[in-house]
């Protein structure tokens, strides 16, 4: 299957401490539907870090069931262990996910040539395609253009979900290893000049609340309808940015609550978000035409 468009970075749903997984497979369902291009059940917005390894799997597991072969599922398989991230890409490999989702080690802070070895290890240990994912602003540490044409050159390494926002980066991998290296934006709000740098699509936060608004913003893009692809990214502007006011994934997890779809539930050390920010999130949604909330005080372009 192709990694492009659309691809939701799934939250993890709790109820009473436990993951809730009847609601994390309607909400695969709900994303299949809305014509999302791909899921990645497990990365950053799923709460990793506090997941057990065995709830880690279990998950992956439930994604692919609900998937059930509909659109592509990329399993996350970050660790700052080295034996940890293998374990977990073998897991997902085994199980049948598409690709996996490989996070540069937080904490530690490896060089370039540790961070080579570190991806090189899961490479070499699956037979499915690895993404690596650069996020610096999570992990401390940034995997150079340098160290990802180094890697392109294993079997399995196929693409990249940048979170760096910087946006130079993306056209000088594509100078660099061509068209067939999957590039994916990991930053929603810069998403359109990421395709017009190169990119294929984007694993993203705001499509857990506007799947299918996501979905026209990629689609209109690829058929060089610019008049729906401008009118989609206008329209998510302030949603993009109001889910990262405070730390993701509670602001999504917020509008999913109030969409219905979800418990606001998260695991500490995050925590509900504040009145203030919900406020801004029903404006976005508002504006976004995803939810009606009664608070009109975003404006649209050229209305008065």
């Amino acid at each position: 299957m192709t990694f492009k468009g659309s691809i939701v970075a799934l939250v993890t749903p709790f109820k009473k401490g436990k993951v809730d997984f009847d609601a994390f497979q309607q909400l695969v369902e709900w994303h299949v539907a809305s014509g999302t291009h791909g899921l990645v059940p497990c990365g950053t917005t799923g709460e990793t870090p506090t997941l057990s390894t065995e709830e880690h799997k279990s998950i992956v597991k439930a994604c692919l069931e609900a998937a059930n072969g509909k659109v592509p599922v990329i399993a996350g398989a970050g660790s700052n262990a080295t034996d940890k991230a293998v374990d977990l890409a073998r897991f997902a490999d085994k199980s049948g996910a598409d690709g996996i989702l490989v996070v540069t080690p937080y904490y530690n802070k490896p060089t370039q040539e540790g961070m080579y070895q570190h991806f090189k290890a899961v490479n070499d240990a699956v037979g499915i395609p690895v993404i690596l994912y650069n996020v610096p602003g999570r992990t401390g540490v940034e995997i150079s253009v340098e160290t990802v044409v180094r890697l392109a050159a294993l079997k399995n390494i196929a693409g990249i979900k940048d979170a760096s926002v910087d946006l130079g980066r993306p056209l000088q991998i594509r100078v660099a290893l061509g068209d067939d290296f999957i590039q994916l934006s990991g930053e929603d709000a810069t998403v359109a000049a990421y395709l017009a740098q190169g990119g294929h699509g984007c694993i993203s936060v705001t499509a857990n609340v506007a799947p299918r608004l996501c979905a026209d913003l990629h689609n209109a893009w690829a058929k060089k309808d610019w008049k729906n692809f401008e009118r989609a990214r206008d329209a998510l502007l302030p949603l993009h940015k109001a889910l990262f006011i405070e730390t993701s994934p509670s602001p999504a997890k917020y509008c999913l609550s109030r969409l219905g779809k979800i418990g606001e539930e998260l695991r500490l050390p995050l925590v509900p978000v504040t009145p203030p920010t919900r406020q801004k999130l029903d404006e976005a949604m508002e504006f976004a035409g995803i939810f009606k909330t009664g608070r009109k005080t975003l404006k649209k372009a050229g209305k008065r």
